[in-house]
């Protein structure tokens, strides 16, 4: 038997120490120790760990891939006969264990039955999938009765946080944006091609009777698609918080950053995309009885008003009414005593506070502003007089709240100003470039927690994978084509396979509207040139990327830039071979497991991603054995890969693993992409979930082996596996 260490490190606000069983005590700081046994604890809250301490050894970053590997692999070498019957039911075994342990929802989709509801709890739900009979019903509800089994046994994730649920919202508002974004293109494109066929007309100087021109889309005013994002979401009732409040929104803390005001509609922060104040009016008497109304809930501070005063924790606002919006926005009439005036006014007799939003200018963002909330304002007076234009405004004086989280204007700003500007100002720098210059964008590596320093080591960096010996790559698929870029998704072969649409918009330089099973891009042999929207994730990468020392997990990435929505983060690079191959006898936790295939078909209780995609003709029947044990290849980061080998797991993460084909159409070689989930400001790590299903893992003992989680997510699960 052999017994590996890891670390145990204290978390929360509890006592001082932690005692093991044994009788050892642990301080705050962390320490190497062997987990022997692990019980949940009467109040179905804690976990209690028996534990013998050992000597230190080097922190790595866990991967539960690895351990599956090696699990598996010492099961099927303990007890192994060649009797084929009894093969065959060892298959069967660990096919069932598989699909007990009920992986957890994958990351990419966001259509969960509990948007726009915070009062309901699903666990494991997810509305879009379709019904394939009474067998899937069956195994829906199979996976859903383990989910509870698992979070009554262990006391971990019992439900959604507030957190997760305005996160899931703000994800579903994304992907209806993306849509529209979509189908803007597809007009803008249209009007386009309507004026080359005008001008072709008109320069073969026919005498005819002049025609009725077709109508020019581009001269139509422009459609927002955040708009009609926020329809969407109301007509399905996906708005979370539909029913307006006083006071703080659950899930979202001071310093949340919005990237449009419609993002605030949609979570109920602020319900109206353009007024800046926002309030409970008469219609809402029979909610609030107790009060008189109209009553000021929230209000945003962007400057769109001459007379505004902020002096941070003291803001003098100024009223609603009489300003030109559309102009220079200076006030052209006298304000009124009504609406959005009265509610701030009703403030004041009622002691009711109101949340308050400034807007700063920001190229992050497609408004050209990016909105932080800076938590709860009381109205203590408020008059009227002249301003700058000479007509009469209602002022409002605001104080801040006392006992909130600071964040005011200026530490908004000068978090803005933490972000390097060049190599020269960066903090505990210890390597200027770990990609040796083989990026087009450098990627300092920074160590703020080690003394001394040491910079990220025992690997070569690589940008391209390399290929074992025992992997034959396809033969490159034929193509399309189109020329120059890909515009037609009618015509284009490779659009066709994406559902007979381009999976990618232009914007932001490209973005994945929605997680998919697989995404076909364009390849070697297509027609079209590098610039061509289908090769989205081809490019390289696109974000100044750094990566940096952390407490309690190794080595962690962040951007110093804004990354939006489905935008490409990197490639998983590293060595391409067969998962049969891996080397089980040292620890090695840089595997990621291609299970695109698995993803598809729904296998080991993952969430089936199919959608319009249509499934490679290269995969004939006789693979479907093969997907049923296990994915077939893997990548190994250990040695030799890129950037993505340093991203670590989150039990709520901001990024979600896509699978890409390009060059070839075999799924089971599929290109392994880390995309942005989530809008990501500078300077927040970046992770995935590395997606494992709790007792998973067993050792070669035949004992479950368990791993706890240190992503400190509002839903952590606590373990990693």
């Amino acid at each position: 038997m052999v017994v590996k260490p890891v670390r145990i490190s204290r978390c929360g606000n509890g006592s001082n120490g932690t005692s093991l069983d044994n009788g050892v005590r642990l301080t705050a700081e962390d320490h190497h120790v062997v987990v022997s046994e692990v019980s949940v604890g009467d109040d179905d809250t804690t976990v209690k760990v028996k534990c013998e301490q050992v000597s230190p050894v080097t922190e790595r970053r866990s991967s539960a891939r690895i351990q599956k590997l090696n699990s598996e692999k010492a099961v099927r070498l303990r007890g192994r006969s060649n009797n084929p019957e009894e093969k065959v039911v060892r298959k069967k075994i660990r096919l069932y264990e598989r699909r007990k342990g009920g992986q957890p929802d994958h990351v990419g989709d966001d259509n969960k039955s509990s948007e726009g509801n915070a009062n309901k709890v699903v666990l494991g739900s997810n509305n879009n999938k379709k019904s394939n009979g009474c067998s899937s019903n069956v195994k829906e509800a199979a996976r859903v009765s383990r989910s509870i089994e698992v979070a009554e046994e262990t006391g971990i994730g019992g439900g959604k946080s507030a957190c997760a649920l305005v996160t899931e919202t703000l994800r579903s508002f994304s992907r209806h944006f993306l849509h529209f974004v979509q189908e803007e293109e597809k007009r803008c494109k249209r009007g386009e091609n309507d004026q080359k066929t005008t001008k072709g007309s008109k320069s073969k100087g026919s005498k005819s009777k002049k025609r009725n021109a077709p109508e020019d889309d581009t001269k139509r005013s422009a459609q927002r698609p955040d708009l009609k994002a926020i329809t969407k979401m109301t007509e399905t009732n996906a708005i979370l918080n539909p029913n307006k409040r006083f006071g703080s929104i659950p899930g979202i803390d001071v310093g949340h950053k919005f990237f449009s005001r419609a993002e605030m509609v949609v979570v109920g922060f602020h319900s109206h995309w353009l007024n800046g104040i926002d309030y409970i009016g008469q219609n809402g008497s029979k909610d609030y009885s107790g009060y008189k109304l109209p009553l000021a809930i929230a209000i945003v501070l962007s400057g769109q008003y001459e007379d505004d005063l902020d002096n941070c924790e003291d803001i003098v606002y100024t009223g609603q009414g009489g300003n030109n919006l559309l102009g220079n926005r200076r006030q052209v009439k006298d304000q009124v005593m009504e609406r959005g005036n009265l509610a701030l006014k009703n403030c004041i007799q009622q002691n009711t506070p109101v949340r308050v939003v400034r807007g700063h200018k920001s190229a992050d963002s497609y408004v050209g502003k990016v909105y932080t909330y800076d938590g709860l304002y009381k109205v203590v007076k408020y008059w009227a007089e002249k301003g700058v234009s000479g007509f009469t405004v209602f002022k409002f004086q605001l104080k801040r709240v006392v006992g909130q989280p600071v964040l005011t204007t200026n530490q908004v700003l000068n978090a803005r100003g933490q972000i390097p500007k060049s190599i020269a100002e960066i903090r505990g720098l210890v390597c200027e470039d770990i990609s040796g210059g083989q990026e087009n964008i450098p990627i300092p590596a920074t160590n703020l927690v080690d003394d001394p320093p040491v910079a990220p080591s025992g690997f070569t960096y690589c940008k391209s994978l390399q290929v074992a010996g025992s992997v034959k790559i396809p033969q490159n698929a034929t193509g399309c084509d189109c020329k120059d870029r890909c515009t037609n998704p009618k015509s284009c072969t490779c659009a066709r396979l994406n559902g007979s649409d381009f999976p990618y918009v232009h914007r932001d330089g490209g973005r994945l509207v929605a997680p998919m099973g697989v995404v076909f891009e364009c390849g070697p042999n297509c027609g079209c040139g590098p610039d061509c929207v289908n090769r989205t994730s081809q490019k390289g990468m696109r974000y100044r990327l750094e990566v940096f020392r952390t407490p309690k997990k190794g080595w962690g990435v962040r951007s110093w830039d804004h990354i939006p929505s489905g935008a490409p983060i990197c490639e998983y690079i590293g060595k391409l071979m067969k998962t049969d191959d891996v080397d089980t006898a040292y620890e090695n936790d840089y595997i990621f497991d291609i299970d695109c295939l698995q993803t598809m078909k729904g296998l080991d209780g993952r969430e089936r991603r199919l959608r319009d995609v249509s499934i490679p003709t290269c995969l004939d029947k006789s693979d479907d054995h093969r997907s049923d044990d296990g994915p077939e290849f893997c990548i190994d980061a250990g040695s030799t890969g890129n950037i993505a080998r340093f991203i670590n797991h989150s039990c709520q993460p901001n990024l979600f693993v896509q699978c890409v084909l390009s060059s070839h159409h075999d799924i089971k070689l599929a290109r392994v992409v880390l995309f942005a989930a989530d809008n990501i400001p500078p300077l927040k790590e970046l992770n995935y979930d590395y997606g494992y299903a709790l007792d998973s893992v067993m050792g070669p003992d035949g004992k479950v082996r368990q791993l706890l989680c240190h992503c400190g997510a509002a839903d952590c699960r606590k373990r990693l596996f």
